[in-house]
């Protein structure tokens, strides 16, 4: 009788073994599927984070504009989709300026030069920066309402814990406002004003109230987020008169003004 060739000679495993054989078979094929076939809400997520634009904004905390522009314009990152596609920087130094022995001098006094200080120990006590936008924003709230000196209730009313003092009583915020100082006083082109925007190392100077316009156009992901089509990217009124020349909706560098908290 002739013989069977020993190549085909196999025997079934046992049922438990045969399990894993197959399993051990299908492994490879499950790998390559969900290779093929990731969710597209993280590719997406990670086309955004790839292609983030970059927004500077230097401001000091007792301008009314730089308030008015944190807390009705800047804020539309957070009420849309556009915060996923920026990388935020917020640089509370403004047209401050150091004195001889190193004392921080501010275009509204020391009490902007104190807030200064607490909103830079936040951007860096808080790293997360939807927090310390929120932090920041309920401060130049106040600061619109005329209630700066309550700008304490701010912990309370965000939630955060009160490290930004700590901060500025153990020094640090001295150190942290010092490299601001520094960072604003190397901008190139130097700035004139602020609020002072910049975008993809762009400065937008006068035509800062059109951020969103920039920083759509400065994106390179693949698919533009909803809040490039659905907020209005047009000139703001309040920057122009009748003939289209710049208005003063900023504060100068060079033009001091001493204000207290009450």
């Amino acid at each position: 009788m002739m013989k069977m060739p020993s190549f085909l000679h196999y025997s079934l495993p046992p049922p438990r073994s045969f399990f894993y054989f197959c399993l051990l078979l299908l492994l490879p094929l499950l790998l390559l599927l969900l290779l093929f076939v990731a969710p597209s809400s993280s590719s997406s997520s990670q086309d955004n984070n790839n292609n983030k634009v970059t927004l500077s904004l230097y401001y000091e905390s007792l301008c009314p504009f730089c308030g008015d522009f944190i807390v009705n314009h800047l804020v539309k990152l957070f009420q849309t989709d556009l915060i996923n596609i920026v990388n935020l920087r917020l640089v509370p130094w403004g047209n401050a300026w150091l004195a001889p022995d190193g004392t921080f001098l501010c275009q509204h006094g020391n009490d902007e030069c104190f807030l200064n200080t607490i909103e830079a120990c936040a951007v860096t006590v808080y790293p997360n920066v939807a927090q310390h936008f929120r932090f920041i924003h309920c401060i130049e709230n106040l600061t619109l309402e005329g209630r700066q000196n309550q700008w304490v209730n701010c912990f309370q009313i965000t939630g955060l814990a009160k490290l930004p003092l700590d901060c500025y009583t153990n020094g640090n915020g001295k150190n942290i406002e010092q490299k601001f100082a520094q960072e604003t006083t190397q901008l190139n082109p130097p700035h004139r004003f602020v609020p002072w925007v910049v975008v993809n190392n762009q400065a937008l100077q006068e035509d800062y109230p059109n951020f969103v316009k920039y920083i759509c156009k400065a994106y390179k992901g693949k698919s533009k987020p909803d809040g490039c089509r659905s907020l209005s990217t047009r000139t703001y009124d309040m920057m122009k008169d009748g003939n289209n020349s710049f208005q003063k909706p900023v504060c100068y560098v060079g033009h001091v003004k001493n204000l207290t908290l009450p």
